[in-house]
């Protein structure tokens, strides 16, 4: 079978887990990883990571995303919704619900899949950029059609990482103690410091778990953000050399943030230090499309945070499948750590 690609982004890892892999990183979390990721839990305390899937709240974050709204299911004429069975027979005493969902699977917590980003990248080495994904897929046929018409990429799809389990060492990064609530574009020099400083050790096959403090911010909020969240707390600096090599070195299999984009947001324009052309969000680039490496964004992290910093702590057992959603770009998630 012909290879899939003649020619991979440079500093890509491509081919490393197979030429037909389609999980990336994921591929490290391992039997044994998973064993050493149990060790971490010492009291079986959990803690989840998420917020309502109706939070962050409005369209302040994202203009294109939209909350949760329920559709009704129809049971002879009626709405399943606290519906007496007697109405079908007297001797019924069951009252029963049920719903349909209309969910946008990147508004809150959640999981970006590989087809989330790829990039217009000559692949096939004719000297045209094509459309193209993690490890030189298309996400369309050659017709150009998805699974389901014109959506629902047909290969890379989010199932393939529900497959995995997501479970595995977390290590958590507190940005917002050393940096409080204000914009911080980090760079690794920094994020390095406070690695040590915290005396953080991120190993091969761990999700990295970063937090700013911009989950509390939603929280607080309850719903009704001010436009300043869109400016407020640390983001990681995607244009950083240094820090996109340790992502590529260190080996971690995911990158989770409670904030909108891990980076700088693309929802607040092109950043100034953009070239002539370019990826908008460059460590999404440098993650979903060249390393295959999962973003998790809008996750809550600050109780975590604040237990773990208490026992100085910085690593436990984190469990986030994804929705087994074939075809889709992104996933809610509902990730727990046990400690």
């Amino acid at each position: 079978m012909a290879k899939r690609w003649k020619k991979r982004p440079p500093g890509s890892n491509w081919g490393e887990f197979g030429d037909d892999d389609t999980r990336g990183r994921m591929n490290l979390l391992t039997e044994e990883r998973r064993l050493r990721a149990l060790k971490e839990v010492k009291t079986g305390r959990a803690f989840c990571l998420s917020h309502p899937l109706d939070r962050p709240g409005g369209n302040v974050l994202n203009p294109h995303r939209f909350a949760p709204v329920f559709h009704p299911i129809m049971r002879d004429g009626q709405a399943y919704f606290n519906l007496g069975f007697d109405k079908f027979d007297p001797r019924f005493t069951d009252v029963g619900s049920d719903e349909a969902v209309m969910l946008y699977t990147q508004y809150s917590t959640h999981w970006d899949g590989f087809p989330h980003k790829g990039s217009l990248f000559d692949a096939d080495g004719d000297d045209a950029a094509e459309k193209v994904f993690y490890n030189g897929y298309r996400i369309v046929d050659a017709a150009g059609r998805g699974r389901q018409g014109d959506l629902g990429a047909v290969a890379l799809g989010i199932e393939g990482m529900a497959e995995t389990g997501v479970q595995g060492r977390g290590v958590l990064i507190d940005l917002r103690h050393h940096l409080g609530d204000e914009r911080v574009e980090v760079r690794f020099d920094r994020l390095e410091m406070i690695m040590k400083v915290d005396s953080i050790r991120v190993e091969k096959g761990d999700i990295v778990c970063i937090h700013t403090g911009l989950g509390q911010l939603i929280r607080e909020a309850d719903g009704k953000l001010d436009p300043s969240i869109r400016r407020a707390c640390a983001v990681l600096d995607g244009y950083d050399k240094r820090l996109l090599e340790w992502i590529a070195d260190s080996g971690i299999a995911a990158i989770a943030a409670d904030n909108l984009a891990v980076e700088r947001s693309s929802t607040l324009g092109a950043d100034p230090r953009l070239p002539h052309r370019g990826p908008a969000l460059p460590l999404h680039e440098h993650c979903l499309f060249k390393l295959g490496i999962h973003l998790g964004e809008l996750w809550y992290l600050t109780e975590l945070a604040a237990w773990l910093r208490e026992r100085h702590r910085s690593s436990f057992l984190l469990t986030a499948p994804p929705l087994r959603l074939p075809g889709a770009a992104g996933s809610p998630v509902t990730p727990v750590a046990t400690v």
